[in-house]
């Protein structure tokens, strides 16, 4: 018998690839039921790598197993039996993949009302990217989050604070207080949450982890797709010093990236997995985009499902129509911020004021039962 944290939470995890599965991965982890529904076969457009069971799938570890058809109505009729009795769905399609399959949040929630409907895609659910296909580092641009990773006259790289102190960090932290707060709720005790950067960077590289174990990433930098040396794969410069990035993996979005950069014919670029090609293919991209602006290059492919995005620095990227559209930056007391996330259908989320030094001292206390005159020989003594 399971005795984590989350023992008793039952999740259903319709099979994907990417960060919805790490997620469930973490809810078995910490002892939650999670159900996998798995495809009866992977879709003509599943990305040309080797699929390798235990070192490409081990986020998939402490889960249980069903394949199901969800193109005939029983599969679909077996999953909504399943989330009869869920207490969390979780999926990482794209925005309307979930409705076409009868599986919506409307039906889902119908079905139970009870029901945590979990969704994940790059762009969000709505606003004018929401249909385009991208990739981490086409959300990270976009965000202003990749631009401070770079460096005059060099392309922007992973800034710093995202994956060790905030990634990491704070967010394990949190995961490991929601996880010990919902085990208090069984047992009555609480317990120590050890958090560590080292530990939760460790766990938040369980993707490139999968990336190594096939052989995708190797320890000698820019020999693989996945580290730059694709030439479909990686941050290019444009003709006024701005940059774009570009991660054309799955075959039909190389396609349609040739298509757009006339490569077609090109005999470089036929197969896009001939490595041998690669170095000579990256320089020809390379000088592609230095022959345009940025502005250029985002009205030619920014939508599309190349798998495009510009890298904006924050002021840019506040005042993107997709973040504008999603109101991803607020503005609190003078000071631009980003907006709380993820998006919650029937929660409002607030961002708060800062407070002065000692602005709620006089209610805090009160709450407590203290009298007026406790209050000021409290403060007379220097105690608050």
């Amino acid at each position: 018998m399971n005795s984590g944290p989350l023992s008793g939470v039952k999740v259903i995890e319709i099979a994907g690839i990417g960060p919805a599965p790490c997620t469930g991965m973490m809810l078995a982890d910490m002892g939650a039921e999670v159900i996998l529904i798995e495809r009866k076969s992977a879709g003509s457009n599943a990305v040309a790598i080797e699929q390798k069971h235990v070192q490409q799938l081990f986020y998939n570890r402490g889960k249980q197993s069903i394949v199901v058809d969800l193109k005939q109505p029983e599969g679909v009729e077996l999953v909504l039996e399943l989330i009869n009795n869920a207490d969390v769905l979780i999926e990482g399609f794209r925005p309307g993949v979930m409705e076409r399959l009868g599986l919506g949040p409307d039906i889902c929630l119908n079905r139970n009302e009870k029901l945590i409907y979990g969704r994940m895609t790059g762009w969000g659910q709505t606003g004018p990217l929401s249909q385009a296909a991208g990739h981490d580092q086409n959300y990270a641009a976009l965000s202003g989050a990749l631009w401070y990773g770079g460096r005059k006259n060099e392309a922007p790289k992973a800034p710093m604070t995202l994956v060790g102190d905030l990634g990491g960090g704070t967010m394990m932290l949190a995961w490991g207080v929601l996880c010990a707060y919902i085990n208090v709720q069984n047992t009555g005790k609480g317990q120590v949450v050890d958090t560590a950067i080292t530990d939760g960077s460790a766990y938040l590289s369980s993707l490139l982890m999968v990336l190594r174990n096939t052989g995708q990433l190797q320890d000698d930098l820019e020999t693989g797709w996945a580290d730059g040396a694709a030439p479909w794969s990686d941050t290019y410069q444009c003709a006024d010093g701005k940059y774009i990035t570009l991660c054309s993996l799955e075959p039909q979005f190389y396609q349609l990236f040739l298509e757009k950069l006339e490569l077609m014919d090109d005999p470089l670029f036929q197969n896009q997995w001939d490595t041998k090609n690669w170095p000579q293919a990256k320089q020809k991209v390379s000088e592609i985009f230095l022959q345009k602006s940025q502005v250029y290059w985002c009205e030619l492919l920014e939508g599309t499902d190349v798998c495009f995005a510009p890298v904006l620095n924050f002021s840019e990227a506040v005042n993107h129509p997709h973040n504008q559209a999603r109101n991803v930056f607020v503005e609190q007391q003078g000071v631009l911020q980003p907006a709380p996330a993820p998006k919650l259908s029937a929660s409002v989320q607030q961002v708060g004021r800062v407070p002065l030094p000692g602005e709620h001292s006089d209610s805090i206390l009160k709450n407590l039962g203290l009298s007026d005159d406790k209050i000021t020989v409290m403060k007379e003594a220097g105690v608050v």
